[in-house]
This record gives structure tokens, sequence and C-alpha cells, in this order.
């Protein structure tokens, strides 16, 4: 009898290691870093939430038709361009580049104060920006900014006009072109 009892001890501990087996292992391998699940992944930018469409809040801006069918890399500067926001103008530049193939579906839009930028400078280092000037704009996108982050960074908008990421100023470009990126590969749009 006692015989029978620990066989039927045994079996149930056999079954419930066939159950919880690949669970405890999964766990253990999971939460001691050794296997990170598919998309797992940290974006390097700010996800904005809730969701603003440009469009919307505000119909007469000049971005609007600037983004038609297009993803837009938006950089602010409303004082004068200089080092600084030079620098963000090259970091801007060389993201879109860093594109490749997929950098026609990228436009990059340069929106500054009333004292209007260097024109002979945009023209030699910086073919295809597009420079807007739009006080409206400029206040929705400094109340966007997510909190604690600095301004000078970089806005990410949706084909649609929506403010999808913010990307803080000293940020590795390669970092914001693999976010891009990412977006670009599960877009149905643009």
């Amino acid at each position: 009898m006692a015989d029978r009892r620990t066989r039927a001890r045994i079996q149930l501990g056999l079954i419930a290691l066939v159950f919880f087996g690949p669970l405890v292992l999964a766990a253990w391998l999971y939460y001691g870093g050794w296997f990170a699940a598919a998309g797992d992944g940290t974006n390097h930018g700010t996800l904005l939430t809730p969701i603003v469409s440009v469009p919307e809040a505000l119909p007469d801006s000049p971005l609007n038709p600037e983004n038609d069918g297009a993803w837009v890399l938006l950089y602010v500067n409303t004082g004068a361009c200089a080092a600084a926001c030079r620098d963000a103008l090259y970091t801007l530049r060389q993201s879109r580049l860093m594109l490749g193939r997929d950098m026609e579906r990228l436009r990059r839009v340069f929106l500054h104060g009333p004292t209007p930028p260097d024109t002979l400078f945009l023209a030699g280092e910086h073919q295809g920006l597009i420079t807007i000037e739009d006080a409206s704009l400029a206040g929705l996108l400094d109340n966007k900014r997510p909190g604690g982050v600095p301004a000078g960074g970089y806005f990410l908008l949706d084909p649609l006009g929506n403010l999808v990421m913010y990307f803080a100023p000293d940020i590795d470009p390669a970092d914001m072109v693999e976010d891009i990126e990412h977006l670009l590969r599960l877009s149905r749009i643009g």
C-alpha cells in the first residue's frame, strides 16, 4: 500500500513538472535577463500622448500643406540661429540621409521665429529644408513638449499631421533614426 502511494506521488510530481516546469524556466530566463521578448525594446524619443492633430488644432498653419502625405521631422528655434541651432539643423539633415531609401518619406522643417534664418547658409548647407514661421504652432509645440525634457529638440509628425514623438536636443542621430525607421516600417501611410 505504501509502495502504491509513493508511485502515485511520483507520477503526480512528474505531471506537475510537465505543466509548471516550462513556466518556471521561461520566467527564470526572462526575469534573469537571459531573454528579451520580441518587441520589448525602448524608444529613444518620447511618445506624445494624447495625440494632437496639427491640422485640427491649427487649420491655417503653414505646416499643414508641407506634411501632406509625408512624415515631418520638425526643429523649432524661435531665436537667432546660432551655433546650437546650426548643429541641430545638421543633425536634422544627417538623420534624414541616414534613412537611405526611406529618406523620401520624410520632410525636414525648420520652424523659426520672427527673425528669418540666413538664406545663403540654408541654400548652401541644407537644400530641401522647409522653413516656416508660425507663432501659434511654436506655442502648441512648446505645450506638447514632455515635462522635464529640454527644449530645442525635434518633433516627429505622421503624414496625417499628428504629433507622434519628441526627441531631446542631445539625442544621438542614430537613435532618432532607429525610432523613425521603426515607425516607417509599421506605417501604412506615407
